[in-house]
């Protein structure tokens, strides 16, 4: 029979109203006869794993602040639907080859991972953490506005073409821009969807483009793949920005040429996260930075929690999910 005999929540106050606000919450709570909820805040993971032994839930709905799930998992337990991205500290590729289902809030960010990418992109072009210095500190005005550039009709390159690399290539479409894409799956038929071209090697990419914009997954095959030779091909004046995961990149390589001062550097992302208070990134004027926040903006977490109602629904109706983490997408997770 469809539906879901039991679901468990496991949510802090904090996620539960921002996720899933009024009606979306009570939209969850309808799904299925035994619903229960608990704050995981201060649970150890030996006592969460005794309340999911104890609750035996059909579904977890999680979120953040979810301890992992045990090794052995309770004997009703079918699907973990995870408001966020990544689950890897959650579930384990084993759990998954059995056939453990599990989705994620999939391309359902990607919009606003891209918007703050072209945020960072118009930033640096228009150099405006230099004018931030220079009017809110120095009192100064418009020196050496002539170095300022537009992103119409720049060639720009891409590094990556998954989901939040799609919609930059949207957001950029009015802008005229010459593109092209380094990713392995950027084929002719990618191409043609695009409108952008595959650039024939990493090398090419930074060298020939006047914007680079670093949209590659981390993971053992990409992880220092943009050393310090590719990040010197960028030409004086050029941009680059990285809204994905900084180890990527060769970071120290990066804060040099960034001290240099020849390029313009847009980051949402750092190897050591919080930055701390003496990071030698603070204070440079060629680089536009944001804290690790190009994800959702708080008002749009909702949009993830509608993105989990529907798997909720889909999995009680026995249809197929939306965003589904398989063994290959666990690999390829950062």
């Amino acid at each position: 029979m469809p539906g879901i005999s039991s679901l468990l929540a496991v949510l802090t106050p904090f996620e539960r109203e921002n996720f899933l606000p009024g009606k979306l919450f009570a939209a969850v709570e309808a799904l299925s006869p035994e619903f229960q909820l608990i704050d995981p805040s201060g649970l150890s993971h030996e006592a969460f794993a005794a309340e999911l032994r104890r609750i035996n839930p059909e579904v977890v709905l999680a979120c953040w602040q979810t301890p992992p799930l045990p090794a052995e998992l309770p004997p009703r337990l079918r699907y973990m639907c995870y408001l966020t991205g990544s689950v890897r500290r959650l579930v384990t590729r084993t759990q998954l080859e059995q056939g453990f289902l599990v989705t994620n809030w999939g391309s359902v960010i990607s919009r606003t991972v891209a918007e703050c990418a072209l945020m960072h992109t118009l930033a640096c072009l228009r150099h405006t953490t230099r004018w931030t210095f220079l009017i809110h500190q120095e009192q100064g005005w418009r020196d050496d506005w002539e170095q300022v550039r537009s992103l119409f009709n720049r060639r720009v390159g891409v590094h990556g073409y998954g989901a939040v690399a799609r919609e930059f290539l949207k957001l950029i479409q009015p802008f005229n821009c010459t593109v092209s894409v380094l990713a392995p799956d950027f084929d002719a038929t990618a191409a043609q969807q695009s409108g952008a071209t595959p650039a024939a090697s990493l090398e090419a990419l930074f060298a020939e483009n006047d914007v680079i914009i670093e949209l590659a997954p981390l993971n053992p095959v990409t992880a220092g793949t943009v050393t310090e030779s590719h990040l010197r091909l960028i030409r004086p004046g050029g941009v680059f920005v990285n809204v994905a995961r900084a180890g990527i990149t060769d970071e120290d390589a990066l804060l040099r040429i960034a001290r240099e001062g020849n390029i313009q550097i847009g980051l949402d992302v750092f190897v050591q996260e919080p930055m701390p208070v003496d990071s030698p990134w603070r204070g440079l004027r060629n680089v536009s930075v944001t804290p690790h926040i190009a994800g959702p903006t708080l008002d749009r977490y909702p949009d993830a929690g509608m993105h989990a109602l529907n798997n909720l629904r889909a999995y009680a109706g026995g249809q197929p999910l939306t965003g589904q983490v398989t063994p290959l997408a666990y690999d390829q997770a950062t």
